[in-house]
């Protein structure tokens, strides 16, 4: 009685192997051509889960940061606007100084039109203070609330108004000494509010900018955090493709030897 002889069990196996390792091999070409680990696997996909909560983290720092960017840029606005106003404050003062020292009603009086013509100018300047629609020192001063995080905590940033009425200068005729002490009082209370407002919004700014600073090194965390996650090794997947085709190498002989075999068995029953 001849017994039936088919694939031998030798072959199989070294041929289910050789398999195993050709797709191993192309997972790691495929680690390799992109950089990112395989998804996919079990035990990567919590490392994938991971790195999107990081990436979503990381927008929402985006869009905090954007918004406190504007927030200094606001800020910014305003001190300019205040600097400028102390110097025009400075200037009304010169020009009250020169009509106090001045007994000339016809030279005082065109003094005090001096002093309105920089009175205006103040005006000028903090109406045109303002950056993205937002006017921190106008006539009807804007107020901010900036979020810091992504947990939606906030710093309130309140307006002040800094035009001539709200700083407390008004218009002179220079028409007598009273007036002119009164200016000379109206201008050193402005130039205290101007330089109150400065040291506040200074202080904001000083906040935002730690904030931005903070954002942007955590930001930087989460990145990193991301490409350990899902970046792949290349010095580790080179090494491993190096062991997998040598592999492959000996996987291919060793079926072509069993295959060898197998034939000789077979030909015994010829």
């Amino acid at each position: 009685m001849v017994n039936s002889v088919g694939r031998g069990s030798t072959v199989d196996p070294a041929l289910q192997d050789l398999q195993r390792t050709s797709q191993q091999i192309n997972q790691t070409n495929e680690r390799l051509g992109t950089k990112f680990k395989a998804k996919g696997l079990p035990e990567k996909e919590t490392d994938f889960f991971n790195a999107s909560g990081l990436s979503v983290q990381a927008t929402k720092l985006a869009q905090v940061k954007d918004q406190v960017d504007q927030a200094i840029s606001t800020i910014q606005a305003a001190a300019t606007g205040l600097d400028f106003i102390n110097q025009l404050s400075a200037q009304a003062r010169a020009i009250t100084k020169t009509a106090e020292n001045n007994s000339d009603p016809v030279e005082r009086a065109h003094l005090a039109n001096q002093f309105n013509q920089v009175r205006s100018q103040i005006d000028n300047i903090a109406s045109d203070a303002s950056f993205s629609g937002t006017n921190l020192i106008g006539a009807s001063p804007d107020s901010m609330e900036v979020g810091l995080s992504e947990d939606g905590s906030l710093l309130t940033i309140e307006g002040t108004d800094s035009s001539s009425a709200g700083l407390g200068i008004t218009s002179r005729t220079f028409g007598n000494n009273t007036d002119i002490q009164s200016a000379l009082a109206d201008i050193e209370s402005a130039q205290s509010q101007v330089r109150s407002s400065l040291v506040t919004l200074s202080s904001s700014a000083s906040t935002l900018q730690n904030r931005i600073a903070f954002t942007d090194n955590l930001t930087s965390t989460l990145a990193q955090g991301v490409s350990n996650l899902t970046q792949t090794d290349l010095n580790e997947e080179a090494a491993s493709l190096l062991s997998l085709q040598t592999r492959q190498a000996l996987g291919s002989n060793a079926l072509t030897i069993a295959t060898a075999n197998e034939q000789a068995v077979l030909g015994l029953f010829d």
